[in-house]
């Protein structure tokens, strides 16, 4: 399914113009070598753009390469030049020391020589019967350059760290913005010709029958690399690749296995090489999430971020937040009303809708799940995850990003600690639920639950984490069990306890004056969530001290009554996991309806002066 829906997607991209043809690359240019037309370097000009972005409220301006097309380039590791080169060790043979800043020819391997060798034979080869002026001065260089007389060369020693990391092309000097390398005629043309031949020979390699398209075609030996990917290979890493005896089948070697067409090996590669490039991803616990629409639009992605509570360029942020509220209604109704989507321009509800999720391993990307639902439904099932989210005091809406941060220990969410992260299955089980509608899986629960149990402070429990359990409880148990305010009807013995647990805590702090640092939350919670019954009985006798202290204790032992005639008599002994949640649930509202009655007196005192 993947790699069919990736070439369909390819064919959408292309007739847009928005692929690269065969036989070329997308490469970053940073600075343009000027060429006299003797092929000396007259000077080497800055061609990137300054761009400003907002991160945490500030304004950042960075600079930013500009992106051409060149003849491909290669992906092997070892040397191997390219034709118009852009890369300063194979153009200029020179090592740059980190510390001192000096140029040098010399290293442990000689690469700095090799390189620069390999690059002046096969581009003089190659421009041997082309002529133009850029081609002309460019010829010179290849020529005349010699790293060992330029150690001291001004132009390279003024780009500091610069150098190593930067591309470069070459330009023809005082003409540099209309004579370059990469864009002359007689090169492309030489270049076409090359790729013409080669595809030619391609078509003498093994034929078999393509597993994709179903026709004979000449069988991918390698698969092209793909890079973007959070914690890939900077080269870039294949999707689909055989490297061990043990995976060669009927004495067929490398992706020979695949039975992928060379053709289809390149529009799956570059389609998700462009996906990969563009906005339409994010990073989630480790995880390259990448999203498309079988429609040539971006309407479809922006709006998906927008639902993930993440930002657009696209379209208006106010729009969108009304469209949002509508679909979150019909959330609660069952369905998404088609009039919503009019209300988008170029929005079918019935497109096809994609969300792949990558992660690297040691020798190859691998492939944590593939989704694929109409669009309306996916938005459909996104309005009804926030709905299920909503509880008083929580967020309106609540991002991805947001589920999976609750869900690892404050300790080590700054570090990178494969060992605290949440597991890999987990993480693609939630994602599952989310766009499916389906139920949760039960470690989000446990996982929740311990957090809150284990926790300490202010990150032990938040709307978030209160959201989730009551999502999970009624989800997964198919029934409203827990309400998005305090449920004063819900007579489950767990929820009761939770809401005991919060008017004995709201008592003590009032009692002392909210002054104090430690109250029965930070000793007691996670023992009086599993075992009420051993718990509670010291702590009403605490609650009797605190009443003495307070200026109204005939509410406190109303609201304790109350809870407790609903207890018949007497507390759980053992809270199950399920049951352990509702306590949290019920200790989370109950302690919210305080600050609400607040808030609500407030208002009316305001209103009376």
């Amino acid at each position: 399914m993947l790699i069919q829906a990736l070439c369909d997607y390819y064919d959408i991209l292309s007739a847009e113009g928005k692929v690269l043809p065969e036989g070329y690359s997308k490469v970053k240019i940073h600075y343009l070598i000027s060429l006299t037309e003797e092929g000396t370097i007259d000077n080497i000009i800055n061609v990137q753009r300054e761009i400003a972005e907002s991160k945490k409220g500030k304004v950042v301006k960075r600079l930013v390469p500009k992106e051409v097309k060149m003849p491909e380039r290669t992906e092997k590791s070892g040397i191997e030049a390219n034709i118009s080169e852009h890369r300063p060790l194979y153009i200029f043979g020179l090592n740059r020391d980190k510390k001192t800043g000096e140029l040098s020819t010399e290293d442990r391997t000689g690469k700095a020589k090799k390189s620069h060798k390999a690059f002046v034979e096969k581009n003089l080869e190659f421009i041997e019967d082309l002529k133009s002026p850029i081609i002309d001065a460019y010829r010179q260089f290849l020529l005349n350059w010699n790293p060992e007389e330029e150690l001291e060369n001004k132009f390279l020693l003024g780009l500091g760290k610069d150098y190593e990391t930067s591309g470069f092309s070459f330009a023809l000097s005082g003409k540099s913005d209309t004579t370059l390398l990469y864009e002359d005629i007689e090169l492309k043309k030489k270049w076409d010709a090359v790729c013409k031949t080669d595809r030619e020979m391609e078509n003498e390699k093994t034929f078999a029958q393509c597993a994709i398209t179903g026709e004979e075609e000449p069988i991918a030996r390698i698969h092209g690399k793909i890079k973007g990917v959070y914690g890939g290979l900077a080269t870039g890493s294949v999707l689909i690749g055989f490297n061990n005896n043990s995976e060669s089948s009927y004495g067929n070697e490398q992706s020979y296995n695949s039975n992928i067409s060379e053709k289809v090996m390149k529009k799956y590669t570059e389609a998700l090489n462009v996906l990969l490039s563009s906005k339409h991803k994010i990073l989630l616990d480790g995880m390259t999430i990448v999203f498309w629409a079988m429609d040539k639009g971006e309407e479809y992605e922006d709006l998906f971020l927008k639902m993930l509570s993440q930002t657009t360029d696209k379209i208006k942020a106010k729009e969108l937040s009304n469209i949002l509220q509508k679909l979150m209604g019909d959330g609660q109704k069952g369905k998404v009303l088609k009039e919503h989507f009019l209300e988008l321009d170029k929005i079918d509800e019935n497109v096809d809708f994609y969300i792949l999720g990558l992660k690297p391993n040691s020798s190859r990307l691998s492939v944590k799940f593939i989704f694929r639902k109409k669009y309306a439904d996916i938005l459909w099932n996104i309005s009804k995850f926030q709905q299920e989210l909503k509880i008083v005091g929580g967020l309106d809406i609540v991002s991805i990003h947001r589920i999976y941060f609750e869900l690892t220990s404050p300790e080590y969410r700054m570090k990178d600690d494969k060992n605290n992260k949440i597991n890999p299955a987990l993480s693609a089980k939630i994602f599952e639920s989310i766009i499916y509608g389906t139920p949760y899986p039960n470690a989000l629960l446990e996982t929740v639950v311990r957090r809150v149990r284990v926790d300490s402070g202010s990150e032990k429990l938040n709307g978030v984490r209160a959201g989730m359990i009551k999502a999970y409880i009624n989800r997964n148990y198919k029934k409203e069990e827990l309400k998005m305010a305090l449920d004063k009807e819900n007579k489950g013995q767990a929820y009761l306890s939770g809401r005991l647990f919060a008017v004995l805590e709201k008592l003590q702090q009032e009692a002392h004056q909210n002054t104090l640092n430690r109250t029965i939350k930070d000793s007691y919670f996670s023992s009086a969530s599993v075992n009420p019954q051993m718990i509670f009985p010291k702590l009403l006798r605490l609650g009797q001290a605190h009443l003495k202290k307070v200026s109204y204790p005939a509410f406190y032992n109303k609201l304790i009554g109350e809870i407790i005639d609903s207890l018949n008599g007497g507390f759980p002994k053992l809270l199950s996991l399920k049951e352990q949640g509702e306590f949290i649930v019920g200790y989370y509202q109950q302690y919210q309806s305080f600050f609400e009655k607040n808030e609500k007196n407030a208002s009316k005192e305001e209103e009376e002066k």
